[in-house]
Formats: C-alpha cells, sequence, structure tokens
C-alpha cells in the first residue's frame, strides 16, 4: 500500500527547440527551488537527466512569468533564446494565448506563438558597448584584438563571432575553450563561428559557456546575425543553419527577434532524495 506520507518529488519537463535541449521546473506560486549543486547534478547527462541549460520559472510582478537560466556547471546564464522560447509555449498553453510576456536578467520580454506553430521571442536591443557585454578593456567591439579578428556583442549574455570561409571545419572543442576563458572577457563567453551562405543566410555552430557545444544558441544566433549585419554582410534579417535545424532572426526597432521549433519531450519526477542529496 502507498505511504500517503511519503515526501513528493520534484516535477520537471524535458524540451528543446531546435535540438538545444533544456530542463524545465516550475516553480511558481512556491518559491525558487534551484541551486547550483542541483543544477549541476542534472546536468549530468549519465547521472542526471541532461541537459544544455535549465529554465526555472518563477512567478514575476507585472508580467506573465520569470525566467532564471543555469548552465550545467552550476552557473547562472543571463538570457536563453530557445529555452525562452519553449517556456513561452508553455505558459502561452496553459493561458490559452498567443502572446506572453516575461522578466529575466535581461529584463521584460515579449513572445508569441506563430499560426505555423513555432514561436517567437523578441531578446531586446543587442549590446555593443565593450563595458555592457562586457569587456575587460576598451577595444573596438567589431574587430577584437583577438585570432580571426572575431565581433563581441551582448545579447544577455556575451558573445564572441568568428566569421569563417567553412563553419563546419571548425575545432570546436579546442577553439571553444580556449577564446571563452580568454582575459579579455572577465565573465567568460559564448563562442560562434559563422559562414556565409547567402545574403539571407548564414552556417553558425556554437560552444557554450559553462556547457560546450550545443547543437543550437537562440542568443548566439541573434548575436551572429548582429555581427554580420554590421560588418556589412547581411541585412537585418536571416535564416540561421545551425547543427539541430534552422532558426530566423530579425534584428527590428524594438529588438532582435528570434524564431523556430519547440517541442516537448516528455514530463518527469526528480525523487526527494535525488533533490535532497543535491540541494
Amino acid at each position: 500500500m502507498k505511504d500517503s506520507a511519503a515526501p513528493i518529488g520534484l516535477p520537471f519537463m524535458k524540451m528543446h527547440g531546435a535540438g538545444n535541449d533544456f530542463v524545465v521546473i516550475d516553480s511558481r506560486g512556491g518559491g525558487a527551488v534551484m541551486t547550483a549543486g542541483l543544477a549541476r547534478a542534472l546536468g549530468d547527462r549519465n547521472r542526471g537527466v541532461g541537459f544544455d541549460q535549465l529554465a526555472e520559472i518563477t512567478d514575476a510582478e507585472g508580467a506573465d512569468f520569470g525566467l532564471v537560466f543555469w548552465n550545467s556547471d552550476g552557473t547562472q546564464a543571463g538570457a536563453c533564446g530557445n529555452a525562452t522560447r519553449c517556456v513561452a509555449d508553455y505558459v502561452m498553453q496553459g493561458l490559452a494565448a498567443d502572446r506572453v510576456s516575461l522578466t529575466t536578467a535581461r529584463g521584460g520580454l515579449r513572445a508569441e506563438r506563430l499560426a505555423d506553430g513555432r514561436v517567437a521571442v523578441n531578446m531586446g536591443q543587442p549590446q555593443l558597448d565593450w563595458q555592457s557585454i562586457p569587456l575587460a578593456e576598451a577595444v573596438d567591439t567589431l574587430h577584437l584584438p583577438l585570432p580571426g579578428d572575431p565581433v563581441a556583442v551582448g545579447m544577455g549574455n556575451p558573445h564572441c563571432v568568428h566569421f569563417v570561409p567553412d563553419a563546419e571545419a571548425m575545432d570546436l572543442a579546442t577553439l571553444g575553450p580556449r577564446i571563452e576563458n580568454d582575459p579579455l572577457f572577465p565573465q567568460r563567453t559564448n563562442v560562434e563561428f559563422a559562414s556565409l551562405i547567402s545574403p539571407c543566410r548564414l552556417r553558425m555552430r556554437v560552444w557554450e559557456r559553462g556547457t560546450g557545444i550545443t547543437l543550437a544558441c537562440g542568443s548566439g544566433a541573434c548575436a551572429t546575425a548582429v555581427a554580420a549585419h554590421l560588418r556589412g554582410m547581411i541585412g537585418t534579417r536571416v535564416a540561421i543553419e545551425v547543427d539541430g535545424g534552422l532558426l530566423e532572426v530579425d534584428w527590428r526597432d524594438d529588438g532582435v527577434w528570434l524564431t523556430g521549433p519547440v517541442a516537448r519531450v516528455f514530463d518527469g519526477v526528480l525523487s526527494p532524495d535525488y533533490v535532497a542529496a543535491h540541494r
């Protein structure tokens, strides 16, 4: 017979946007539950659940919900475009709405569901001055003093975007951590390598700080589109091929919009013992 007094576990969802995968925990109404230790444990793909980022849904004054993002190494991230789109879809379904407002460390954002089922989020305006990205010193952010002549762009988190003839040929496993931890980036950085396919299409691969190689990165796609436009390579709207699928970025007057697919893969419950052991 089931013990009615047994402790209740922690529910979660597994979601992904273009292969960028997330654990999502809904803490609304009960207060935040995540810690760095629990995030690290859950991020382990062998002993936990595994994710590129973890998104915790929180209550938010003046918005439909709030979001806090965690990397698999237990550090927090200021932005995660694909996780934001996935969670926005989940919240919109619960509200029977096609538009929602949310807050992150980036500030207030808006998301909406398109007629084809894809979800778009306004990621806000890019941060282009060296202090806001941030960088360790005043340099030309369009031409960083690093090998490969990369561009620095902030999208709520720092990005170092390299334009190369063939993104497929880049050794992300070697170059990614080296650039992520360069002294020019006091908060470390995400690292993108992109090649131009046409004036309205880019191929991008990414190394995410605190996580490693991922199949997609929403804020990275936004940063890459902004950098390519500022370099005069593309217009303000572009399709970006990532390892996990296709994302679209549109830099409008009100911010950088990211659009792509979302998927809710499965729901689960973390055992009380597992949660208690890793808090």
